[in-house]
């Protein structure tokens, strides 16, 4: 179970990569755009919203079932924790998201 949670907190970072730089990516690429732009209003979503993230709450789920306590764990769990949970105020993550997601919009919109 420790390499589930591993691997659905990757695909949670992978994802979090994907909203913040997917611009870069998808240029010119009109299918990856359609999602980097889902993508960006699912993070906006979450962000603004009191719906927990699926991700997470897999995540959590994996976790506890590995019998860890949720966000903790072998090094590479906790690290990537660190990573996609950075420890922060609430409100200083979500304004930072939304920014993000808002910003990435702007530029898309702004291309086309």
């Amino acid at each position: 179970m420790t390499a589930i949670a591993i691997l659905v907190l990757l695909v949670h970072l992978a994802w979090i990569v994907l909203v913040i730089f997917g611009a870069l990516w998808t240029r010119g690429r009109p299918a990856w755009s359609a999602l980097h732009i889902l993508a960006l209003l699912w993070g906006i979503a979450v962000e603004a919203s009191p719906w927990p993230c699926p991700l997470t709450l897999a995540e959590q789920f994996f976790e506890i079932k590995a019998g860890l306590a949720a966000y903790k764990g072998s090094f590479l769990l906790h690290t990537l924790d660190a990573i996609v949970y950075p420890n922060v105020p609430e409100w200083v993550v979500t304004v930072i998201g939304v920014a993000v997601c808002v910003l990435n919009l702007a530029r898309i919109s702004h291309k086309h």
